[in-house]
């Protein structure tokens, strides 16, 4: 298949185009280069293109036909969002909205959507299934809600089929240690716990030690990004054989706290992760674990990094020499 990739030169971008290449899949990446890094595009061709610029999306569509589009470009900051709630709705809703504009005048039918556990707010159960109550609490996860319902009504008005895949908490890096997680800034634990014990970034901020958790920390899911890929790529076929828009959760469900993230990452390196702790950070839920048995069910989806240290241990290899 021909696929473009938008935000192809970011984090999950990227290591999307190195799994479909693998699979023999033409890749074409469109980014703006914004946050994402013309480095991280090794397979496809790069286009400098913005979501945001109905002409630049225009050129992009005119040119070739693509099979299918998957959609990666989104600011992601929970903090940032409850600040900037403006950008966040113009990037991640506006900027979707023209693109399934191009994508309808351009005859392309199947799209795989970048969404997350945010739109799922406070959780009012342990284990966080497609069917928990959506109800985000921060403009982040509003707008990605907002794109899911844009893609329900797409269904059913132009015959739209596409996956929306809500992302735990993305980590770790390619194992050959080829492409890895860079941002700027920084706002994800486990690069920065690496950071603060390479002595490349300050002493690890812990957001608040009062939540209602067995150590006072935050606990999340983290899920790999090759793992991930993978439920992108399963994604294909599954649009191939159903008609719709459908959500699937990605998690390894099981959470992990701040505190044993810090303790885990200790183990891998054999170093020291200076910290200190912090206040709390406005919408940030104390709890967010994934029940994946349906993406398991319907996708055929089995995460290949079950265990926290691996993930870690994949993400020390990148940031013990990253590339770019």
């Amino acid at each position: 298949m021909k696929i473009l990739l938008c935000g192809g030169a970011g984090y999950i971008g990227s290591h999307m185009a190195k799994y479909l290449a693998s699979f023999g899949h033409r890749v074409v990446v469109l980014d703006n280069l914004s946050t994402g890094h013309q480095k991280a595009v090794l397979w496809g061709e790069l286009i400098e293109a913005d979501l945001l610029d109905s002409a630049s999306l225009e050129r992009v569509f005119r040119g070739q036909h693509f099979d299918a589009v998957m959609h990666f470009c989104a600011r992601s900051l929970v903090g940032e969002s409850m600040q900037q709630p403006y950008a966040y709705y113009a990037n991640n809703v506006v900027g979707t909205l023209h693109l399934l504009d191009a994508m309808q005048r351009h005859g392309v039918e199947c799209l795989v959507f970048s969404s997350t556990a945010a739109v799922y707010g406070q959780p009012t159960s342990a284990l966080i299934d497609e069917d928990h109550p959506t109800a985000p609490i921060n403009p982040y996860g509003a707008s990605k809600l907002m794109v899911e319902r844009m893609l329900a009504d797409a269904a059913h008005a132009y015959g739209l089929r596409s996956v929306a895949l809500r992302y735990f908490n993305a980590a770790g890096a390619s194992p050959d240690g080829e492409i890895g997680e860079a941002h700027t800034p920084e706002t994800h634990l486990i690069p920065n716990v690496l950071r603060a014990a390479l002595g490349t970034g300050p002493a690890l901020k812990v957001f608040g030690d009062d939540y209602p958790t067995p150590d006072g920390t935050c606990v999340r899911d983290y899920v790999h990004v090759d793992d991930l890929a993978q439920a992108h790529e399963l994604a294909l076929a599954y649009m191939d054989a159903n008609d719709g828009a459908h959500v699937f959760n990605l998690g390894n469900g099981c959470g992990f706290s701040v505190r044993e993230v810090i303790s885990a990452a200790q183990q891998v390196t054999g170093r020291a992760i200076p910290h200190e702790l912090a206040p709390r950070r406005a919408g940030d839920p104390a709890v967010l674990v994934a029940a994946s048995a349906k993406a398991r069910n319907a996708l055929g989806w089995r995460p290949q990094y079950t265990e926290l240290a691996p993930i870690i241990a994949s993400a020390w290899r990148w940031h013990g020499d990253p590339r770019f």
